[in-house]
């Protein structure tokens, strides 16, 4: 049984099996302030990746496309692509390290601490970019560093949060997330210009990991529990068979579809204000709609965690929600107006909510193993990250050369919709 987690811990305390807590299956419900503290983490590192990809990137790269030989476009995508590819091997790979770290500060700590500070020493670097160049590298630290901390932050909760709280606890994180997405989208519109954008994400990157890593110890792995060290185990164990892991294999896969989905919608919604709907501020037209998105994502994203928590159920919720969010896109591709556009976002905001914290829970109940939770998280957050690669190299020829934005809203609606019927797929979760 691991002990209680409003107060310190014994780093070799056991459960009635003789397991280490680090590994023992959690059965002690976590307290409200350790689930508002490791939310507040999550937002923050939410923070400096949405300031960024919502105004921030595509504002430099319009400043800098002019005389480069690229499109704002093609340079926005190629920038967000070279960072994703930095976060699909970062967070898989900062998880399995967090899982064999035995220093006394625990496993997960030491890498929120190092991921929150390196970040917003990159996101610094980023606002002194002066090119392409420099603003790529930028970003693809930001990336690499944040990573480690996200790795850390979601491989707290299979750590200490029992299953049938699990999906109210993703329900807060969730919330924390779109709240972090609001919150860069407003820093970097409102503080007065690229670099102070940047500046305003990265100090509160630090400050918002700060009340969980002073306030609640990490649990301690003992040295004698680390498995011994070798690069073939250790790179083989990135690979999750689909064959050995089905359910795992299809949940990464819905996961994949549907932020992929959403992804698509995402990457040129700034240049989908400007170029098709003549918005008169697109970069205020952006925060106002992830400020409605944020508003319906909120009103369902606790709430769908705690129903499925209470119902033992998760597959459902996934399906419908993904099913709403597919409606909402496909909405974007028919009803190009403003009103739309806020329509939409509200839509989607309703079907998001509930996708990210029943989501999340379902794929704490399906990693095969104690000793791999951050890795394994890592290579299930993959599918948040290999999006990001994906989009652009969809989005830009379609949006240039197969029909603008109306076929690419048509596609992320397929793309999402498949995503929620192939959940059902999934055998051992209800």
């Amino acid at each position: 049984m691991t002990a209680p987690l409003e107060g310190s811990h014994n780093s070799r305390s056991q459960d009635s099996h003789g397991s280490p807590a680090a590994l023992a299956e959690p059965v002690e419900r976590v307290g409200r302030g350790w689930t508002v503290s490791l939310s507040l983490a999550n937002g923050a590192i939410w923070v400096g990746w949405y300031g960024p990809l919502q105004i921030l990137l595509a504002s430099q790269a319009k400043d800098f496309a002019p005389g480069s030989g690229m499109s704002k476009e093609a340079m926005l995508a190629w920038v967000t692509g070279a960072g994703a590819m930095v976060s699909l091997a970062a967070n898989p790979f900062f998880g399995a390290l967090s899982d064999r770290t035995t220093g006394r500060w625990g496993r997960r700590t030491p890498w929120i601490v190092a991921g929150a500070a390196g970040g917003a020493l990159s996101l610094l670097l980023l606002a002194g970019a002066g090119g392409v160049w420099t603003m790529a590298l930028g970003w693809c630290l930001v990336q690499l560093t944040l990573n480690a901390a996200f790795a850390a932050v979601t491989a707290a909760v299979p750590d200490r949060v029992p299953r049938l709280q699990r999906g109210s606890v993703g329900g807060w994180l969730g919330a924390a997330q779109i709240l972090g997405v609001v919150g860069g989208t407003g820093l970097a519109t409102v503080v007065g210009g690229i670099g102070a954008g940047y500046a305003a994400c990265a100090v509160f990157t630090v400050v918002g990991v700060l009340p969980y890593v002073l306030k609640y110890p990490d649990l301690r792995l003992p040295v004698s529990d680390r498995p011994p060290w070798s690069w073939r185990s250790f790179l083989a164990g990135f690979w999750l068979s689909p064959r050995r892991y089905p359910d795992l294999g299809w949940a990464w896969l819905t996961r994949f579809l549907i932020n992929l989905s959403n992804a698509l919608v995402l990457l040129y919604l700034l240049y989908y204000l400007r170029d098709r709907l003549h918005y008169d501020d697109p970069d205020q037209g952006v925060l106002i709609l992830t400020a409605v998105n944020g508003l319906t994502l909120l009103a369902t994203v606790v709430v769908g965690g705690v129903w499925s928590d209470r119902l033992g159920r998760r597959k459902p919720f996934v399906i419908w929600s993904g099913i709403l969010m597919a409606v909402a896109t496909a909405g974007l591709a028919v009803w190009q107006t403003w009103p739309g556009a806020i329509v939409a976002a509200a839509v989607l905001g309703i079907g998001f909510g509930v996708f990210t914290s029943v989501d999340f829970a379902l794929m704490t109940d399906v990693l095969p193993k104690a000793g791999d939770r951050g890795k394994d998280l890592g290579v299930i957050n993959v599918a948040n990250a290999l999006p990001q690669v994906a989009a652009p190299a969809l989005a830009a020829p379609i949006v240039t050369y197969l029909g603008g934005y109306r076929v690419l809203y048509l596609v992320a609606a397929v793309v999402g919709l498949a995503g929620a019927v192939l959940v059902g797929r999934i055998r051992s979760v209800d």
